[in-house]
């Protein structure tokens, strides 16, 4: 399987682990010039920036270590540019800004069957 396959593969997979956890999903491949989003959710108060990252058996390495500094600045100015676009999310509902990583885990068919969820993965002071 190709790394675009495996990558959508694993977004889906972390979709559903998120509304399994009591997440409601926002949006989804969120672009800006700057940079792109997988998946915006909020739960308990939180407006969650989620990033995900999908690896193979046979990859070496954590996932989220795959998001670098250079990732996360793209994330952070995303993510502003989101709030930009729906400033009733922090205006009205009040809720926190909060970056996480999910990390998905997959068998040597590209099927996922694990996954790590990193709350608070990075600030927005990178």
């Amino acid at each position: 399987m190709n790394k675009n396959g495996l990558g959508n593969l694993g977004e889906d997979y972390a979709c559903q682990v998120l509304r399994d956890l009591g997440y409601e999903l926002l949006d989804r491949n969120f672009r800006s010039r700057f940079g792109e989003v997988d998946i915006i959710a909020r739960k308990d108060g939180f407006l969650c920036f989620v990033e995900v990252k999908t690896r193979s058996q046979n990859s070496m390495g954590r996932p989220a270590e795959s998001v670098t500094l250079s990732k996360q600045r793209k994330i952070l100015k995303t993510a502003e540019y989101y709030l930009v676009r729906h400033p009733s999310l922090l205006e009205r509902e009040g809720l926190q800004p909060r970056f996480d990583c999910i990390e998905v885990f997959a068998d040597g068919e590209g099927t996922p069957v694990a996954y790590e969820s990193i709350k608070n993965a990075f600030t927005a002071n990178p």
